[in-house]
């Protein structure tokens, strides 16, 4: 088996095995992401990501939270448990940063996924 792939194997292998990948536990952030680089196959860590709500009736985004994903491409604890409210909520990824962080170019400079509308302050949604 080719190292890499083996590495492959023992993050997925590590992951399965650990609480994280195991989904949420009781109390913990109502809102997670886990990104994974797939030109490596393993978890993209040190992602630049942004947490933004929708206000103002649809007029104005309301930066909640700056961040970065850790070792396992996961960015826990973005919103504490009772900071979920009904509303609209994005999640704005800095590709470029990422990527020049490995000497590539990126095609994209950023990434914001479809937009997240939780209907209530317990939905446990993405």
């Amino acid at each position: 088996m080719s190292s890499g792939v083996a590495l492959r194997l023992r993050t997925l292998q590590r992951h399965l095995g650990s609480p994280e990948g195991r989904g949420m536990e009781p109390g913990s952030s109502p809102l997670t992401t886990h990104v994974l680089d797939t030109a490596s196959g393993l978890p993209a860590q040190g992602l630049w990501l942004r947490l933004s709500r929708l206000e103002d009736h649809g007029q104005q985004w309301t930066e909640l939270r700056k961040s970065y994903t850790d070792p396992d491409g996961r960015c826990p604890g973005l919103l504490l448990p009772g900071q979920m409210k009904v509303g609209t909520y994005k999640l704005s990824f800095d590709t470029e940063g990422y990527w020049q962080k490995r000497g590539q170019e990126s095609f994209y400079p950023s990434f914001s996924p479809s937009r997240m509308r939780p209907t209530s302050s317990t939905c446990r949604c993405c």
